[in-house]
Order: C-alpha cells, then sequence, then structure tokens
C-alpha cells in the first residue's frame, strides 16, 4: 500500500503506522483520516499482523491537532458531519480493533492527536511529549471523542481541568494521573513499544479479542455478561485448546 500522509512497516508480526507530515506537526487533514481508516481496516484483516504501532514522524509531535484551516468556514451542518465521518471511520474503529494497538506518543498530542491517541488501547509517551485539549481556545469542544475517553481515563475531574483550561501537560504529569501508561526517552520509546508489542504479539489472537471486546464494555451494564459471554466463546476456539494443551505439557503455546 501506497500513501501520501502515513508510512506502514510490518515487522514479523508488529505494524508500525508512522503519520508522515513533519511540515506540519502531523496535524490531522480529511485525507490523513482517510489514509489512517484505510491502514487500520486492511490490517484489522491481516492475519500474519499481531499488534499495531501507531506514532509520528519527526521527534517533535504525534500528531498536533486537526488541520483547522480545512473546516474554519464549517457551519452546524458540515461541522457535525466532520466529527461524526471521523469518529466512525477512525477513531471508533481503532478502539474496537480486533487487536491492540499502541500510541508511542513522541512530542506534541494536542487537540485530535490526544483523542487519536486516546482511542488506542495502550498509551506510552517521549520525556518530550505535551498532551492536551485546547479546543475551548477556538471556541469550540473536543470533537473526536475527547469528551467521552478523556473522563474513563483520568477521571471526570482531571478531564474537566484539562478541557476547560485547555493546558498542555508534560509526560510525567500523563503518567500520574494515568493517562499514559509509561514514558521514556525519546530514544527508547519506539525500542519500548516494539518490546511491549512482541511479548503481547506472543498470546492468543482470539483471547486479546475478545479482551478488547469486553474491557470496551466495562463501563456499561452490559460489561459482565459480556465478559462471560466471551469466556465460554472462548472455549469453542483454536486458542484455548492450544493454550490449555501447552500448559498440560509444559510447552509454551503456538498459537497460529
Amino acid at each position: 500500500m501506497t500513501f501520501e500522509n502515513i508510512q506502514l512497516v510490518i515487522e514479523e508480526k508488529i505494524a508500525i503506522v508512522t503519520i508522515d507530515r513533519p511540515k506540519s506537526l502531523n496535524a490531522l487533514n480529511k485525507n490523513t483520516i482517510q489514509e489512517l481508516s484505510t491502514v487500520f481496516q486492511e490490517l484489522k484483516s491481516n492475519k500474519e499482523v499481531r499488534v499495531i504501532i501507531l506514532t509520528g514522524g519527526g521527534d517533535k509531535s504525534f500528531v498536533a491537532g486537526a488541520d483547522i484551516k480545512e473546516f474554519s468556514d464549517f457551519n452546524q451542518e458540515k461541522a457535525e458531519e466532520l466529527a461524526r465521518v471521523g469518529q466512525e471511520s477512525l477513531f471508533n474503529v481503532i478502539e474496537n480493533l480486533n487487536k491492540p494497538v499502541i500510541a508511542a506518543i513522541n512530542g506534541f498530542a494536542l487537540g485530535g492527536g490526544l483523542e487519536l491517541a486516546m482511542a488506542c488501547h495502550i498509551r506510552y509517551a517521549s520525556e518530550n511529549a505535551k498532551l492536551g485539549l485546547p479546543e475551548v481556545t477556538l471556541g469550540l469542544i473536543p470533537g473526536y471523542g475527547g469528551t467521552q475517553r478523556l473522563p474513563k481515563l483520568v477521571g471526570k475531574g482531571l478531564a474537566n481541568e484539562m478541557i476547560f483550561s485547555a493546558k498542555m501537560i508534560s509526560a510525567e504529569r500523563a503518567k500520574e494521573i494515568t493517562l499514559v501508561n509509561e514514558v521514556f526517552s525519546q530514544e527508547e520509546l519506539l525500542i519500548k513499544a516494539k518490546e511491549l508489542a512482541n511479548t503481547v504479539a506472543k498470546n492468543s489472537p482470539q483471547g486479546i479479542e475478545k479482551a478488547i471486546q469486553a474491557v470496551n464494555l466495562s463501563d456499561t451494564e452490559q460489561g459482565f455478561l459480556a465478559e462471560m459471554k466471551y469466556f465460554g466463546e472462548l472455549f469453542e476456539m483454536e486458542d484455548k485448546t492450544e493454550g490449555v494443551n501447552a500448559f498440560l505439557e509444559k510447552r509454551k503455546p503456538v498459537f497460529k
């Protein structure tokens, strides 16, 4: 696949998706969102890929936000359509993907960039990362899921503080409030993300897919029922047979 604004590299079972618009600090325009949507749909059905890492090109920015020039003259109808298409085609796709997505946040993650990182299942950040939702400085609010995902990650009080103040926070502060999992040097970031990806890739793809679905329902009334249902479904799948047999035979499982 050839893209204008992103790069895709597949190393064994790991796919690395890099947003490559460094002159624009990797800002999300409509074309980039469409390309990301396409590549994630392709990776969803690629049976050789077990884990995906999403990062930004260069060393300054993961994604510095949306491309404001594209929607500066929109009316209400166009703006709602922009948010809906973005959420349905990309942000929700990542959150509900059948394989884990790790965000390697290498610099600014602002507005739509932070929303993109929050749609991922795990977030690692570099020491120079700055995270925030500055939309209210433009007379707007986050439109790609920021008001919904941030409270679930850090709690309503801290989410309100970040959204209302529009302040950027450091990577260390983001770790303190559990917005990111770990913080590393710029040089270590992708190395550590790959290490985690390789660890995850050794485990059951079928089990991980069901775990993603169950965790995504953890703040709903259906969460416990879904967990029981998925737990039962896995007993009819190949990975459970291989995993249990490997345990009883005292060997490492080989999940196909």
